[in-house]
């Protein structure tokens, strides 16, 4: 009787369903590794993109003392010729390139490309951007125009009294920083965040100020 019912019936082997399961297994692993490898990219480029965005927002420099201001002539209607004031790295920052700009006609702005940082000039009557500026070193460097973690650079904005043909603010500015006047001074570096600087003039200009 029982062969006369299943004589005719097959079934799988134990190793054709191994074969199966290996197979299964596989293809599972492949897809498995695709995915991984797809969320460890997107990890990676986000945790790049959130590095990125963290150094363009830290600042790089740092504002050591106030600002001091020269005067092209003083009194109740003096003008402002020259701003001057000291940064240094930020802890932990990256070097700055403070390579000067050229100095071109007498026009208080910066010539040619070399300079990285650009410094800018914004009061409620205008605004001036590239303003000619100088560095000096002060204290302990290494000889190169890099401003690195215990480093401070003196810029002048403005040309020093040595150099001729650069122009000065009263070249640069229209009308001329004089008193009572609230203006900024926006450095922009290669990188990292923007530094502005914000003082008022008194209300009567003296031959140098400390503007706090």
């Amino acid at each position: 009787m029982y062969d006369k019912y299943f004589k005719h019936e097959k079934g799988i082997t134990g190793l054709e369903t191994a074969i199966i399961l290996i197979a299964f297994v596989v293809v599972a692993a492949v897809f498995a590794y695709t995915a991984l490898s797809a969320g460890l990219f997107s990890t990676q480029k986000a945790q790049e993109a959130v590095y990125s965005g963290l150094k363009e927002a830290q600042s790089t420099l740092e504002l050591k003392g106030g600002v001091i201001a020269t005067a092209g002539t003083t009194g109740a209607n003096g003008t402002i010729k020259q701003l001057t004031f000291v940064v240094a790295n930020v802890l932990g920052g990256e070097p700055i390139d403070f390579t000067p700009p050229g100095a071109g006609a007498t026009t208080g702005l910066a010539s040619g490309t070399a300079n990285k940082v650009v410094i800018n000039y914004l009061d409620q009557n205008q605004e001036v951007d590239n303003l000619y500026w100088t560095v000096t070193k002060m204290g302990a460097d290494d000889g190169d125009t890099l401003l690195e973690p215990g480093e401070k650079f003196q810029i002048t904005v403005g040309a020093n009294s040595s150099i001729t043909g650069a122009g000065n603010l009263i070249n640069a500015l229209t009308p001329d920083l004089t008193v009572n006047k609230t203006f900024s001074l926006v450095i922009m570096t290669p990188s990292g965040a923007v530094i502005t600087i914000e003082r008022t003039t008194p209300p009567y200009i003296d031959t140098i100020m400390n503007l706090r």
